[in-house]
């Protein structure tokens, strides 16, 4: 293999990640299929720093005299301690999973579950960019067709991105009106 189809295939598995690469959010348009990767990733990675993600926070406190008070670090648990580090593997792994451009505009946040929530909102938008996109997947769905002299495999990608691409906004076809839609799709006179 050559050195250029090499750096392609080292990018792509940046992008997409790997059992051993982390799949990387390099544009807000990529954010949908970024977000569908990056949780199956560290879902198989570690389960708990998963979890840490969607729970937040953990505050170490103790009770002195009927008054709940933070604990001080030096008399944590090692279990408490375990806490503390997931919390941490949690955001580092949500922070290197930004390209380095985007990861600078999520620098104040100190928590995964903060940076999560914040970068579905700033991504997702709000009900009316959800709908507003649904809408526009909608009418290229509906505009779709062959460009000619585009080869099957490429037009059945472009189709397989966006179906995909649906599915992650919410929008469910069936198979009948997926099937349909391609076929019709098709050019007459072949490839």
């Amino acid at each position: 293999m050559d050195s250029q189809a090499q750096n392609h295939f080292n990018e792509l598995d940046s992008f997409m990640g790997t059992t051993t690469r982390i799949p990387r959010l390099m544009s807000a348009d990529g954010f949908p299929k970024w977000k569908y990767r990056i949780e199956k990733y560290i879902k198989m990675k570690d389960f708990k720093v998963w979890r840490s993600i969607l729970r937040g926070p953990v505050r170490i406190t103790t009770t002195v005299g009927g008054q709940v008070t933070y604990k001080d670090v030096e008399n944590y648990t090692d279990e408490e301690f375990e806490k503390i580090e997931e919390q941490e593997r949690a955001l580092a792994t949500l922070t290197m999973a930004l390209s380095p451009d985007i990861a600078q505009g999520f620098r104040e946040y100190t928590s995964a579950k903060d940076l999560w929530e914040v970068l579905i909102e700033v991504y997702e938008g709000n009900e009316d960019m959800k709908e507003s996109r649904q809408d526009m997947l909608r009418q290229k769905f509906n505009m779709f067709n062959y460009i000619p002299g585009e080869t099957l495999e490429a037009q059945l990608q472009r189709f397989t991105s966006l179906t995909t691409d649906m599915n992650i906004s919410g929008i469910f076809l069936t198979k009948s009106e997926i099937n349909k839609k391609l076929l019709n799709a098709l050019p007459s006179d072949g490839f």
